[in-house]
């Protein structure tokens, strides 16, 4: 009887929010499933998430920005790996992986998509690219952790941790904590892997019903990648960055298989800056592609999508031939623990994504649309730009730091073919540097362990002036010696 008297509330404010629709199958669900739908109901706060669909489905969107409220980023806070001397990335290097040696520096990855693009059902993070040695993103990225972790402690003489914290969705949250404790954490601590769940918004109608996909059940949506900081803040990440002495985070996507989490370079030059905000960047390869630039809008720091630069300002050089807005955005940050403690709390614009959103007709039964029929509303990671005051950019080098994998491999590009390709031309280049003799093959295959090396660095003493087979494989053995894995051998 309570529970009914208190539907009877709820229905009134429903209808106060012409939401009255979401109560139409209660009189035929279970006792068990109008406690699902009540309890559903009652985590959602109304006012914010309708004013929210409002302001984002009707607000007035420009096609493009105007030209004059464009400013590229001045020098002063643009460097990067091409621009700086080795003594300079030496420097920054040791900076951060003093940082490193404090347990100061954490790697925050996002990963609530699954891997829907590429054919699968599962986490992107788990998805073997085909690489000979099988390993999967989550298993290259944990190694690349532990590596980091080795060559801080034996710079500095003591040993250190990154923490990894890991935002998953509702859809892969479960999935993932079991495949990283199947797993063993890939070598790491479990107590340094912390996984937690980013949080949902419901789906609307074109015209701002919620919908359902369920009887008793509505049809929700993770709020984005952007959805973070509040994420932070509600799961109580934050205060255990903040209990554990963690000043510095790295925050990426899970999908660049070359990424360098924690990178310390990055990290180092962002701390000789006195940043709280920076975001690693590659040269835009032509005007026209497709990638959002980092700039100045109206004097605040943001990413411009490329749909929204005009053609002039998009084709214009400086002196040097280089394009004037060339920061092209990769989904790579800096942040201080500090500055997101405060952005945890700012409203952050949602933007609009127009889905084919499973729903229940007025019939209960469970329609899949053939085209788009509501909206899904997200917030990107990088909208708290313009809150920085102190923003640098680090711009690197395409073919070493970024691959994304996005698409299955009937895609030319994107996928698992290119992301393989990206690890066995890098790893060549790591090799040649090394003065291993490597034939001059485009089909030649090379991977080598993140446990083996980070950048290229101690690979000498395996593999100078010695020939290589395809496919080469240096793998660190259970006896952290070394060995060749799956090749052919060394000659």
């Amino acid at each position: 009887m309570k529970l009914e008297n208190d539907v009877d509330k709820l229905r009134q404010q429903l209808k106060s929010y012409n939401q009255e629709h979401l109560l139409q199958f209660w009189n035929l669900l279970t006792d068990d499933q109008k406690v699902t739908l009540y309890n559903d109901l009652k985590t959602i706060d109304f006012d914010e998430v309708c004013s929210t669909f409002q302001e984002s489905a009707y607000s007035t969107k420009e096609g493009s920005i105007n030209d004059d409220l464009l400013e590229p980023l001045s020098g002063a806070i643009h460097s990067g790996v091409k621009l700086c001397s080795e003594d300079q990335l030496e420097a920054y290097r040791t900076t951060g992986l003093k940082e490193i040696s404090e347990n100061h520096v954490a790697a925050l990855l996002m990963a609530g998509g699954q891997g829907t693009r590429l054919g699968v059902d599962y986490p992107k993070g788990m998805y073997n690219v085909g690489l000979p040695s099988g390993k999967t993103l989550f298993q290259l990225q944990g190694e690349r952790i532990r590596r980091l972790q080795r060559l801080a402690t034996e710079k500095f003489g003591k040993e250190c941790h990154i923490t990894w914290y890991i935002m998953t969705s509702e859809h892969t949250k479960g999935a993932t904590e079991k495949f990283f404790d199947s797993h063993d954490y890939f070598g790491l601590s479990k107590e340094r892997v912390v996984i937690f769940e980013q949080g949902t918004l419901p789906c609307f109608t074109f015209d701002g019903k919620i919908i359902m996909d369920k009887c008793y059940r509505i049809a929700r949506a993770p709020d984005g990648n952007g959805g973070l900081y509040r994420s932070l803040r509600d799961t109580g990440v934050l205060d255990h960055m903040k209990e554990t002495g963690i000043k510095y985070v790295h925050v990426y996507g899970v999908d660049n298989i070359l990424v360098k989490m924690a990178d310390p370079t990055f990290i180092g030059y962002c701390l000789s800056k006195g940043a709280v905000a920076g975001a690693k960047v590659v040269e835009k390869v032509s005007p026209s592609e497709a990638v959002g630039v980092i700039c100045k809008v109206k004097g605040k720091f943001k990413v411009v999508e490329y749909s929204e630069v005009s053609n002039r300002i998009a084709e214009q050089r400086n002196d040097d031939g280089r394009l004037t807005f060339c920061c092209g955005s990769i989904c790579n940050h800096f942040f201080t623990v500090d500055f997101l403690c405060d952005v945890s709390g700012k409203k952050l614009k949602h933007h609009v994504a127009k889905k084919k959103i499973p729903f229940v007709n007025g019939k209960g039964v469970l329609e899949k649309p053939e085209k788009p029929n509501g909206i899904k509303m997200e917030k990107f990671v990088f909208d708290v730009f313009e809150f920085a005051k102190d923003f640098v950019v680090w711009e690197v080098i395409r073919e070493d730091e970024f691959s994304p994998l996005k698409n299955s491999d009937s895609a030319e590009s994107d996928c698992p073919r290119t992301a393989r390709q990206s690890i066995f031309d890098l790893h060549r280049k790591y090799l040649i540097q090394a003065g291993a003799i490597i034939p001059d093959d485009s089909s030649f295959e090379c991977e080598i362990s993140p446990l083996v090396t980070h950048e290229g660095e101690g690979l000498e003493k395996f593999v100078k002036g010695k020939k290589l087979t395809s496919p080469f494989v240096l793998e660190m053995g259970l006896t952290n010696s070394y060995t060749n894995g799956k090749s052919n051998g060394i000659h």
